[in-house]
């Protein structure tokens, strides 16, 4: 996904250029992909990484596995879903989001999934529920909790994890029943984006009589897992509507919600905030780590 990850790396090159770091990377790295330079920043050291495991027979089901060299037994463990406009994307592509998922002491799955043209949807989502189970079934071979397990994602990948947490439809033809999942985070996510103008979406999601079936909110609900939902105010990718529509109708409806809203922060600092180097834009990863202690607190 070159044009979306050379949007992702733009500040890393302002930075490194700042310190005078830039020249360093691109001569080490020369002729590389401007994702391995980002990821060549990451350090990788205290992980353990296991690569491509097969969670279905097509070629897009596959995830990767990080888990922390000092991890506790039992481990929490999030299944993070990247973004991409539910057309691209590539698990490789997000190391930086593992590692930092990973710095708080949780087991980090990122699933490759398949995008459109070769599905529609809920294509996405079944890849998404294949994946969770698969999880569920087999991390705690890895070190991982299978009763602690939180679906998260950025942008399209958020959409992908609350759709996951609130309609109970996915998980359960996968074999997993939703209340098994402990809690959902949805980073810049498109929740009600209804009706849709982008003429690149539009095929992706009409294909269903009741274009209602395809939003979040539509499966808002009391007895849902708990939400947390982050978006930066001056996101015009996908607007922070989108937040403020499904945790309100969460509330409304008795559901656990907690949303954040960062001043100044826009659909691709969101992501990159959960950097060490850019962790000053918002403390995306902080909230992160509050959420999953408190809510494995109070399932105690």
């Amino acid at each position: 996904m070159p044009d979306r990850m050379q949007l992702i790396l733009r500040p890393y090159f302002v930075m490194l250029r700042a310190i005078g770091g830039l020249s360093v990377l691109l001569t080490t790295l020369a002729g590389c992909a401007p994702v391995d330079i980002l990821n060549a920043t990451i350090p990788t050291r205290d992980l353990t990484i296991t690569r491509d495991i097969a969670y279905g027979d097509k070629a897009k089901q596959r995830l990767d596995i990080y888990v922390p060299k000092n991890a506790a037994p039992n481990a929490p463990v999030i299944v993070f879903f990247y973004g991409g406009a539910w057309q691209e994307g590539d698990k490789k592509d997000f190391l930086f989001v593992a590692q930092a998922l990973a710095s708080t002491g949780a087991i980090v799955v990122v699933p490759n999934y398949r995008v459109y043209p070769e599905v529609t949807f809920p294509g996405f989502l079944e890849d998404g529920a294949a994946a969770t189970a698969w999880t569920f079934k087999n991390i705690a071979t890895y070190g991982g909790d299978p009763r602690t397990v939180f679906l998260a994602g950025h942008s399209a990948g958020a959409y992908v994890a609350i759709m996951l947490v609130l309609d109970k439809e996915y998980l359960a033809k996968a074999g997993v029943g939703d209340a098994r999942i402990m809690g959902g985070i949805g980073i810049s996510g498109p929740y009600d984006f209804l009706p849709i103008h982008r003429p690149d979406i539009k095929p992706i999601f009409e294909v269903v009589p009741d274009m209602a079936v395809t939003q979040p909110i539509h499966y808002a609900r009391a007895d849902a897992p708990p939400l947390l939902l982050l978006h930066g105010e001056t996101d015009t990718t996908v607007g922070p509507y989108n937040t403020h529509n499904l945790a309100d109708r969460m509330r409304a409806l008795g559901g656990r919600v907690e949303d954040r809203y960062y001043p100044g922060v826009d659909h691709v600092d969101a992501i990159i905030a959960l950097t060490s180097m850019f962790s000053g834009r918002a403390p995306v990863l902080p909230d992160i780590r509050t959420f999953i202690a408190k809510t494995r607190a109070d399932a105690k």
